[in-house]
């Protein structure tokens, strides 16, 4: 609910007011003083922006934070470096190929791997003449497979910004396995989303839902910067007085602006040339290399068959390695801690027996609120009677006390038709969470973000930072788990570049704090399956067994 602010002063107010500072004998002052109150007043009324509807106040939390966030994340140009993309910019044909870029062992004489031990090639980006790149900032992707045993890890990929690119699997597994190497976008389709992302200032707008006592509605333009409504000189500017971040909207023709009721997507600009538009088109995206090593045969050690997973639980604030784990049999073994394997509907509901878990932020997560409600048949949707899409959504299993909660984070919201009651900001959410062992709280932010240039998203990061630094100050029991954005878009406007950058601003903002990260990027990027923004049902549960190895690690 939105209330409209304004400031009244009755006449006896002022009359009483003035009558503490002046003495009834002192005439000459009392027209002073009475002519500032007035003039003070009138200012007041005069310079209160009416188009501002704050949000109604809500809780504070503890210790409430400015929204500061640690140093590493407020220097994006080092955060977020990429190795530039010289030469000429028009030359579609100069732009690297999947079908020409090469690569090869790094040592050719190597006969024999053994578990434990590594696998180092060389990447030769090439142009769609066969020269060999002089410059990096390709996006690549590497995998080390065994499709025989359902494996999968990703490579690390070195880029030597000088055209190669030294590429280091880890030998987790005995028996086959497989190189495979994609290019995702050439540096010069690089070189076209940076500057999407520095320069415009949003990629989609948004609709905003007006409606007056009558039903009568109106509908207008709204986004994150008043200049994007398309109504410069007259917009509605709303308040999250939790997160103070603003949202705009164009004014309605005739409705005030504390009858906005709806919210939901808008356009998706044309923001990219012809030329731009090549080099991000299907066949040259996300394309597989020609093979450039022989499958390989990885011998046991010590009769070992598997690289184990390290022995101490899964808890908050541990270290994440690169890789962070692997696939064996379609089953993701963390290289962080112990996880642990929920394949029955009674484990899963040990585990989660007395929680409260609050799910917050995109549809990915949605989905593991989806995968437990589907996989555990006692536990039962409530009817909130809202849109499926936005949420809120609630199951709840009475015998064992569980209770699990869903809901999209605020604006931007690429979304359907949805009550604007029902967007609430994560940091309010958090406020009124009180904690506790019994508390779990999962948050999945940037899909969202992607249209829109990088401080957007470390203004709402700052927010939430400060948000969780202080549920978890006043209750240090609660488990706070970030999902990683995983990888999908191939697009000007979600594309993986932008997932990839996302990722690092989510790693750098609560990298200091107790919390818990569950690496979707890793876990939809190491096996051989169709790149998907809603992953399918196997990476979701390794996904789910993986947040589940939190709540429950012993």
């Amino acid at each position: 609910m939105r209330v409209l602010i304004t400031h009244q002063m009755s006449s006896k107010q002022l009359q009483a007011s003035t009558d503490l500072f002046i003495r009834p004998f002192r005439w000459h002052m009392i027209v002073i003083v009475g002519s500032v109150i007035a003039i003070c007043i009138l200012y007041i009324r005069v310079s209160w922006p009416n188009s501002m509807v704050p949000l109604p106040p809500q809780p504070r939390p503890a210790c409430k934070s400015s929204g500061s966030l640690p140093k590493e994340l407020s220097d994006l140009t080092h955060l977020l470096h990429w190795p530039p993309t010289p030469g000429d910019a028009g030359d579609l044909l100069a732009s690297t190929s999947p079908q020409t870029s090469t690569y090869h062992l790094r040592d050719r004489s190597q006969a024999s791997y053994t578990l434990g031990g590594s696998l180092e090639a060389i990447l030769v980006a090439r142009d769609h003449r066969g020269r060999p790149k002089t410059c990096g900032g390709d996006l690549f992707r590497a995998q080390l497979l065994g499709p025989h045993l359902k494996a999968g890890v990703p490579g690390d990929i070195q880029d030597l910004e000088n055209g190669t690119y030294l590429l280091s699997f880890p030998l987790l597994w005995a028996g086959q396995a497989q190189v495979r190497v994609q290019l995702i976008h050439s540096s010069e389709a690089v070189r076209v989303l940076r500057g999407i992302w520095r320069d415009q200032w949003a990629t989609v707008d948004f609709m905003g839902y007006f409606r007056g006592p009558t039903g009568y509605e109106e509908i207008v333009t709204c986004n994150v910067n008043p200049l994007l409504t398309g109504e410069e000189e007259s917009t509605c500017h709303y308040k999250d007085e939790d997160s103070g971040e603003l949202w705009f909207c164009a004014r309605p023709p005739t409705l005030p602006c504390n009858s906005l009721v709806g919210h939901s997507s808008g356009h998706y600009w044309n923001v990219t040339t012809p030329h731009e538009e090549a080099l991000l088109a299907w066949n040259v995206t996300d394309k597989v290399l020609p093979q450039g090593i022989s499958p390989i045969w990885v011998a046991k050690e010590s009769n070992k068959s598997l690289v184990l997973s390290p022995r101490q639980p899964c808890h908050p604030g541990i270290p994440g390695p690169k890789p962070s784990g692997f696939y064996h049999q379609d089953v993701w073994h963390s290289l962080s801690c112990s996880g642990r394997s929920f394949s029955t509907v009674d484990s899963i509901l040990g585990c989660l027996a007395g929680h409260v878990v609050h799910m917050m932020g995109d549809s990915t997560l949605r989905q593991w609120w989806e995968y437990l409600r589907d996989t555990v048949p006692s536990l039962k949707p409530m009817d909130l009677h809202t849109t499926y899409q936005t949420g809120p959504l609630m199951a709840v299993e009475t015998a064992r006390g569980i209770v699990l909660h869903w809901r999209a984070h605020s604006w931007p919201l690429r979304s359907l038709h949805t009550p604007v009651a029902s967007l609430h900001s994560v940091v309010r959410e958090l406020g009124g969470l009180a904690g506790g062992p019994h508390t779990v709280v999962v948050l999945g932010l940037g899909a969202h973000f992607t249209t829109f240039p990088p401080s957007v998203f470390v203004q709402r990061l700052a927010g939430i930072r400060a948000a969780v630094a202080a549920l978890l100050a006043r209750e240090p029991r609660t488990l706070v788990v970030i999902k990683l954005a995983n990888t999908g878009y191939k697009s000007v406007y979600g594309s993986d570049w932008f997932t990839l950058q996302v990722n690092r601003l989510l790693r750098a903002a609560f990298a200091d704090l107790r919390v818990a990260f569950v690496d979707a990027w890793e876990m939809t990027s190491s096996l051989a399956l169709p790149d998907r923004i809603h992953p399918g049902r196997l990476i979701v549960r390794n996904e789910v067994n993986f947040l589940l190895s939190f709540i429950c690690p012993i």
